[in-house]
């Protein structure tokens, strides 16, 4: 399996085993619904969802094998993945893990590869070859997962 780390879990809510997941995942709409599978801490135990909320900054999720915050509260400080197959996205949606690799280009010159892709506080910033590029769609022309490239455009003063 292809597992994508979602977020965190960082505490449990009330006595039924509800647990709060501090998460940037950009489609959280596709994976927050009944029924979906989690996969929990460096084991990577599986759980399903019952049910889910929003509440202030986190989501809150209970687990169809837990009804307890005695059950859950192994879970606290582990990290939560999906797996990639589970995740069905549309032609127009792309998450960040599938860029990571893809060589970048600007005006016919190769820039490097993007290395990672950072939270800078709400701005995400391409990191390619210790270099910050924001991610912008106003700076991306072409993004061809096929050939694993990514080409930018209007990129004048930023390198």
């Amino acid at each position: 399996m292809n597992y994508i780390c979602i977020g965190k879990i960082v505490n449990t809510h009330g006595i039924k085993g509800e647990i709060r997941i501090l998460s940037n995942f950009d489609y959280k709409d596709k994976i927050f619904i009944k029924g979906f599978n989690l996969y929990i801490g460096s084991s990577k135990e599986k759980v399903t969802i019952s049910t889910y909320r929003h509440h202030k900054c986190f989501d809150m999720c209970l687990f169809e094998e837990y009804n307890y915050i005695n059950d859950v509260l192994k879970f606290k400080g582990q990290k939560v993945y999906i797996n990639r197959d589970d995740l069905i996205l549309n032609e127009t949606e792309i998450l960040d893990n599938d860029l990571i690799g893809l060589d970048a280009f600007y005006n016919d010159n190769k820039l490097g590869k993007i290395t990672d892709i950072i939270n800078n506080n709400g701005y995400k910033l391409f990191l390619i070859d210790n270099k910050y590029i924001p991610y912008n769609k106003e700076f991306i022309e072409k993004i061809d997962l096929n050939n694993r490239k990514i080409i930018f455009k209007n990129m004048e003063g930023l390198i």
